[in-house]
């Protein structure tokens, strides 16, 4: 199986015409925020796939385009603050936004954060009761509190992302937010059981189709490394 995870900036090579010859082994697309619907909107058009976002801190909550307005991308499934089974295998959960600075629509703070996350609980405690597994991929935008963040208040991680990773261990937590321009930028973190993924741009995971045919999560690539 094959993730195309996307997040805060537009690239050619997804909106554009050889989008299906490049990404025509994708199975599922997962949006981490700060990308036009209608970006969103190809990528399920165009590889006829399910799409799962969440929104970033930049979002509208409209926008306006030569097909009049909407408050989401038409065809894709809002993760903000629910669980989703995609794929027939996958346990899916996210959280929208980052850490207020500026009173934006999708900013919270700290304790803000804390209370989304808390809202989860119930859902993946379900999913440890009837899968065996609380959670395999968390969907956000900002990233965890002091694993691939920055220091100013803007980019800072979220406490509860953390929390949650370290309690719940899904085997994925994608985020963007942290935009990324040399090449040995820090892009994967081992934090206990979860590997921590910045995919900025974009970013094509493979996961292990007899192991999720067994309700288990194995990462084929991208390989973990050191620059």
């Amino acid at each position: 199986m094959k993730i195309l995870a996307v997040s805060d900036i537009e690239l050619p090579i997804i909106y554009g015409p050889n989008i299906r010859q490049r990404f025509s082994d994708v199975d599922l697309a997962i949006g981490c925020g700060d990308l036009p619907y209608y970006y969103l909107e190809y990528i399920i058009s165009m590889l006829d796939i399910p799409l799962y976002f969440v929104r970033g801190n930049h979002a509208h909550k409209t926008e306006i385009s030569s097909f009049g307005e909407r408050q989401y991308p038409w065809g894709a499934d809002d993760l903000h603050r629910s669980t989703r089974r995609a794929h027939s295998h996958l346990l899916i959960a996210g959280i929208q936004g980052s850490l207020r600075y500026n009173n934006g629509p999708y900013q919270y703070t700290q304790a803000q954060m804390w209370g989304l996350v808390l809202s989860l609980v119930p859902h993946m405690m379900l999913n440890k009761l009837t899968k065996g597994r609380y959670l395999d991929i968390f969907v956000s935008h900002a990233p965890p509190w002091q694993i691939q963040d920055r220091e100013d208040r803007p980019h800072q991680g979220i406490k509860a992302f953390r929390w949650l990773d370290k309690v719940f261990q899904p085997t994925l937590h994608l985020h963007g937010h942290i935009h990324i321009y040399q090449h040995c930028s820090i892009a994967q973190t081992m934090f206990g059981n979860t590997r921590v993924m910045n995919v900025f741009g974009f970013r094509e995971i493979t996961l292990d189709d007899q192991a999720l045919a067994h309700g288990e999560i194995k990462i084929l690539s991208p390989k973990m490394k050191d620059c």
